[in-house]
């Protein structure tokens, strides 16, 4: 019997991290479980064991400089086939409203991690042939735009997962041909622990279990984006063209007239 490929997810102690072991675990991979809290990853390691998978637990936090290093010299251990870079941390406020101490720890986390991260599981995979960098964003990646009572303070964590999206998106074209991929999942509101519970008890909220299925499936298929809740893919394709649109537009020599003798 041939070895179960190995993945490393991160923030996997609760939430859609804990679904994504679950949901992993069920299609044939062993794990490595990253989070800070050593009894929750234990309790979880036991529970993919119940579903066939080994786990190995890092206790580590991914805010901090030397947490970040521990977690990119296992990722570059050279098993690991499948990185699920998940973890991350709402941190909503005004710009001005967060500290400096805060700010560094969640872009580290937030942006700098996955990068980090892909970097340093990146040349075992391409070595081998085979792979899959996923990254977890948000649908709030497409949110800069809009200005809405109902939308939260959220700099910070837009600018961050606006990077994820945008790293993901081209690393995938760059490695076109070379057997590893790249996804991003940008999830809607989901019934999780995160950001304190507050979409719990909503009724309009996704399950963690599915994000993690759809995630899963995307993944198996080389999906550059995944948008689990998306119900009209082509709405991304026209998402695309217009991108490109602005990218041709807007990229001249000459001045637009809109900016003359202004």
């Amino acid at each position: 019997m041939s070895p179960r490929p190995q993945a490393l997810i991160t923030g996997a102690s609760s939430g859609i991290g804990a679904a994504l072991a679950r949901t992993l675990a069920t299609r044939g991979y062993d794990l490595v479980l990253l989070a800070r809290r050593r009894d929750r990853l234990e309790q979880m390691a036991a529970e993919v064991a119940r579903l066939g998978a080994t786990a190995e637990v890092l206790p580590i936090d991914l805010a901090t400089p030397d947490g970040l290093a521990a977690a990119s010299e296992r990722a570059a251990a050279g098993d690991i086939r499948l990185l699920v870079a998940n973890a991350g941390m709402a941190g909503y406020a005004r710009l001005s409203d967060v500290t400096a101490d805060d700010l560094d720890g969640l872009w580290r986390l937030n942006a700098t991690a996955p990068i980090s991260l892909a970097h340093a599981a990146l040349p075992a995979m391409l070595s081998a042939g085979t792979g899959s960098i996923a990254t977890v964003a948000s649908m709030l990646a497409f949110s800069s735009g809009v200005n809405a009572p109902a939308m939260p303070a959220r700099t910070l964590y837009v600018a961050a997962k606006s990077a994820t999206v945008a790293f993901t998106r081209t690393l995938a074209a760059e490695l076109t041909g070379t057997g590893v991929s790249a996804t991003v999942v940008c999830p809607p509101r989901v019934a999780t622990e995160w950001n304190d519970g507050a979409h719990q008890d909503q009724s309009d909220t996704m399950s963690a279990e599915d994000v993690a299925l759809a995630a899963a499936i995307a993944i198996e298929r080389g999906e550059t984006v995944c948008i689990p809740g998306l119900a009209d893919p082509e709405a991304l394709d026209r998402f695309q063209t217009s991108e490109r649109a602005l990218l041709a537009n807007g990229n001249r020599p000459t001045l637009a007239s809109q900016y003359h003798n202004a």
